[in-house]
């Protein structure tokens, strides 16, 4: 049943992490569970997001993902968060989203970014240009276009994808986001939970420059957020080092399964590690549900946002939905 918490909307991002001691299979299930729980605690979307050459995600071919949660759900909207459209053509995207908004009528979301999602080798292995970045929003449009209805004399059609319509984002961590997203009179999603440096002055932006569209006629702000919730503080915190063992991880170039949690993170990384994690760990809230109350609730007074996209990254599954489900009880 939704939860009888509050108004805010809550979604979730997911990866499909793998874990020690399981597999890829097992991490792609698991991100279906999830949705499936999520839906029933009233979350609103779960979106996933393309990255590739990363031993402990899953989510690389992000159609396919999406299309395995929204077949194992039936109510929750199911999306990208988002799908790097530099390393693809338009309408390739437009045939992928449109076969899944046919499929899952009125259920799919397609949020949009212009980094690559992976680091520079695997670039080449992606054939993507360097420059493709270069052409987002016009690549944005195009995309746009081939969604929208078949216009008269047109030769070329995304089928299925043409007169879908379906609802695109624009997502991002910086100004050139929010200032397109507004251009555009798009919804914007911003990645606070890993990049929070210029959150606040990317919804200023967005929010002033905003005109609307035939897609939306006011702005509309996804915040991405860390939240980790368990019944105490003590035990959230510990639940979190899985979270900020992956990060260490990152900054040494060490290519780990997620980790479970250990009682003494200080003595997992250094202290340049834990201050390069804390800066892109800003935006979490670690703790049992009154600290997580008071966190969202001044998380959503600081940033107006309309909707919070959760990370909940937990090595136990189990613990994991157990988490979502607090944090959907103390929502403000």
């Amino acid at each position: 049943m939704p939860s009888a918490g509050g108004n805010i909307a809550l979604s979730i991002l997911e990866l499909g992490r793998v874990r020690q001691g399981s597999d890829r299979r097992s991490a792609l299930d698991g991100a279906r569970d999830l949705a499936r729980h999520a839906e029933g605690l009233g979350y609103t979307r779960f979106w996933i997001a393309e990255h590739h050459n990363m031993p402990a995600v899953t989510t690389a071919a992000t159609s396919l993902v999406i299309a395995h949660v929204a077949a194992g759900t039936s109510t929750i909207r199911v999306g990208a968060g988002g799908i790097m459209l530099p390393n693809h053509a338009p309408y390739i995207i437009a045939e992928q989203f449109g076969t899944l908004a046919t499929l899952f009528p009125d259920r799919i979301d397609l949020g949009l970014g212009r980094a690559p999602g992976t680091d520079q080798l695997t670039l080449r292995a992606l054939r993507r240009d360097p420059a493709s970045s270069e052409h987002f929003p016009q690549d944005v449009q195009e995309l746009q276009a081939w969604l929208g209805p078949v216009r008269e004399g047109q030769r070329i059609e995304a089928v299925p994808g043409s007169g879908t319509e379906v609802p695109l984002w624009i997502l991002g961590s910086s100004l050139f986001g929010a200032q397109l997203a507004a251009e555009l009179g798009l919804p914007y999603g911003f990645a606070s939970h890993f990049a929070p440096q210029a959150l606040d002055q990317a919804l200023r932006v967005y929010r002033e420059r905003f005109k609307p569209s035939a897609q939306l006629d006011k702005p509309y702000a996804l915040v991405g957020v860390n939240i980790i919730a368990a019944p105490t503080d003590e035990e959230a915190r510990f639940l979190a080092t899985s979270q900020q063992m992956s990060f260490a991880d990152m900054f040494r170039g060490v290519r780990n399964l997620t980790q479970p949690p250990i009682a003494d993170i200080e003595s997992y990384w250094s202290p340049q590690e834990k201050q390069q994690a804390s800066q892109m760990l800003a935006c979490s809230i670690v703790g049992g549900p009154d600290t997580v109350r008071a966190g969202m609730r001044a998380f959503v007074e600081r940033t107006g946002a309309d909707e919070l996209m959760v990370v909940s990254d937990i090595f136990d599954p189990a613990l994991r939905q157990r988490s979502i489900g607090i944090i959907a009880d103390v929502r403000p």
